[in-house]
């Protein structure tokens, strides 16, 4: 595609065209593609958040089994939230989820909300997710076109091939266009999307990353011996067994006694763990 207008009728066509025909021939069919209750798309899209599909595979179905609705997880213990989750990492999506499962169920009676503005307000969610909600639960349009990492490769390769540092406002020029047209041609929400996902996670492994030529690209930490593991090791205790002092963790764990009085005042104040005099347990 030409840079030179990025964002010409034609050129925009030309890449609509494109991306809807690769969508179509990458399609992936995945499980949570089949079902389209709103809570059901939730789960997947808080999974899938920094995440690789193969592992989000192992965890949805019986998720969904555990804890089939809003009401149901809302009503869940943390700690068995927490257990659940485990593997998928940052857990702090897992508690997000339960939080906003809580609201859904005491302020929505159950139902989540399909307007733009109102779901990003509820814990989790941010422009992308309310997005990717919208289309793929409710097969909508967001007012805000649905950026995330793959979509970002498919604009930068097909658009910005020679270009470094490209910033997401140029990105998104180019994406509310293209949206817009797909729009006025019939292409459903869904389709669309599905099209971009796709063929933006193939561009990833077909290329080197093309999502690193994004001005707001940042690699993810390390996280051995980072304090996301410490974290993750303290859960772990605590949910193998509640009721914990310093010490106890720091033996169980390996970690220096000020090692777990670090994570431990983190996890508290995040609302993780709870402390009962000398001892921590998971919160309820």
């Amino acid at each position: 595609m030409d840079t030179a207008n990025t964002t010409d009728p034609a050129a925009i066509e030309q890449l609509l065209t494109h991306v809807v025909r690769e969508g179509e021939h990458l399609y992936r069919d995945v499980p949570w593609r089949k079902n389209r209750e709103p809570y059901a798309i939730v789960v997947s899209e808080f999974m899938l958040q920094q995440t690789q599909v193969a592992r989000v595979l192992h965890y949805y179905k019986p998720w969904l089994q555990r804890f089939p609705s809003f009401d149901a997880l809302a009503a869940a213990d943390t700690a068995e939230v927490l257990a659940e989750w485990q593997g998928l990492g940052y857990n702090r999506r897992a508690l997000s989820l339960k939080r906003l499962a809580q609201l859904v169920s005491e302020q929505y009676a159950g139902r989540l909300p399909d307007c733009y503005d109102t779901l990003l307000t509820l814990p989790g969610i941010g422009p992308a997710t309310a997005a990717a909600i919208l289309a793929f639960a409710y097969n909508r349009y967001s007012p805000v076109p649905y950026l995330e990492t793959n979509v970002r490769s498919v604009i930068l390769h097909e658009v910005f091939p020679d270009s470094d540092q490209v910033d997401d406002k140029a990105i998104s020029a180019v994406l509310a266009a293209a949206t817009q047209q797909a729009q006025q041609q019939g292409i459903t929400a869904q389709q669309w999307s599905y099209a971009l996902l796709d063929y933006g996670t193939w561009l990833k492994k077909a290329f080197p990353n093309p999502s690193r030529r994004s001005k707001h690209h940042s690699q993810q930490s390390r996280f051995e011996g980072s304090f996301r593991q410490k974290r993750a090791a303290v859960l772990r205790a605590l949910l193998a067994e509640p009721d914990q002092s310093v010490a106890d963790l720091a033996d169980t764990t390996g970690l220096t006694p000020a090692e777990s009085e670090e994570v431990l005042a983190a996890l508290c104040q995040e609302g993780f763990v709870q402390a009962c005099g000398q001892w921590y347990r998971i919160a309820q």
